[in-house]
């Protein structure tokens, strides 16, 4: 490879040890509150929703616990100094956690539609135990599209001082652009459309249906903002960028896009931003979470009127 194919990635090890700690902190406060909600709060209120939510919980705390790695990674000059076995799992579980997100956030739509859309039919025949069985088909599914990583990934001397840990160390350019594109359409696009679809449904009926109640009809803009932002800037650029970065590496000989590098590294940084914002959608799921923004938004202002009465 000629030395005007390579890009500095200077600015990757500057910026991805920055922002994967931001979110680390983040994502572990977020969803460990959660979690511990769920267990103290929720635990005689374990609707479909919650169930659904637990998982994802589950998925966000997993992959958070392995930033640190990737944080002394980038720091230490993309030096990987942790064996082989460690460098799959740790590729092996981001690849895991990305596409559980998209499928648990999609199960959370398809509830959703169901809730509102086919209410008595919700009422009927959904329990808590076909959520269950669906986050274990889940699982089990995200595992299975997942584990060409285990194959794939792996550690390789960059030079004779340097290990490098990567996704695809054994696996052709061309096949990397192939494999990219086929877990973005199962993992990614064939979700977006079923999540989108449930969601043009679920605002067609809130907005023909005078019944629904106002905290519903802010659960459904909620969660329907949240999902809109978590795919336009979370799933949808990393996703693209990353199959343009792995078209261009594997193709171009020469004058290399270093722009397109540079922004697929901040694309990567998003595309852990979902685990972040999560806990914001677990509050039109979980009761207690809404109850108690609202105990603190009514103590703050209670306090402040207190102080304004005061001499």
């Amino acid at each position: 490879m000629s030395k005007t194919n390579r890009c500095d990635e200077t600015f990757q090890q500057h910026l991805l040890p920055a922002v994967y700690g931001i979110e680390m902190c983040v994502a572990l406060a977020g969803n460990v509150f959660a979690l511990w909600l769920l267990v103290t709060k929720e635990r005689r209120n374990w609707h479909t929703g919650v169930v659904f939510s637990c998982n994802l919980i589950i998925s966000d705390i997993l992959y958070a616990l392995t930033l640190p790695l990737l944080i002394v990674y980038y720091s230490n000059g993309k030096d990987w100094k942790f064996g082989s076995f460690t460098c799959k799992m740790e590729r092996y579980l981001f690849t895991c956690n990305l596409y559980v997100s998209i499928f648990f956030i999609m199960c959370i739509s398809i509830n959703r539609y169901l809730a509102i859309v086919h209410p008595f039919f919700t009422r009927q025949s959904v329990r808590p135990k076909h959520a269950k069985m669906a986050s274990a088909v889940v699982w089990v599914a995200v595992a299975i599209i997942s584990a060409p990583v285990l194959k794939f990934a792996g550690v390789r001397d960059k030079n004779n001082t340097v290990s490098e840990c990567t996704t695809f160390a054994n696996i052709d350019k061309e096949d990397k652009f192939i494999f990219s594109l086929v877990i973005t359409i199962i993992g990614c696009m064939m979700p977006f459309v079923v999540t989108l679809a449930s969601y043009v449904g679920v605002i067609w009926v809130v907005l023909k249906n005078a019944n629904i109640t106002t905290l519903e009809k802010k659960k459904v803009a909620l969660i329907v903002s949240l999902v809109c932002v978590l795919y336009l800037i979370s799933f949808v650029p990393y996703h693209i960028l990353k199959i343009l970065n792995y078209y261009q590496k594997g193709t171009a000989k020469i004058n290399r896009n270093c722009f397109l590098y540079n922004a697929y590294q901040v694309s990567r940084g998003l595309a852990c931003l979902n685990m972040c914002l999560h806990p914001i959608l677990y509050m039109a799921v979980f009761d207690s979470i809404r109850t108690a923004c609202c105990r603190k938004n009514s103590e703050e202002s209670f306090n402040m009127k207190t102080k304004e009465c005061d001499p």
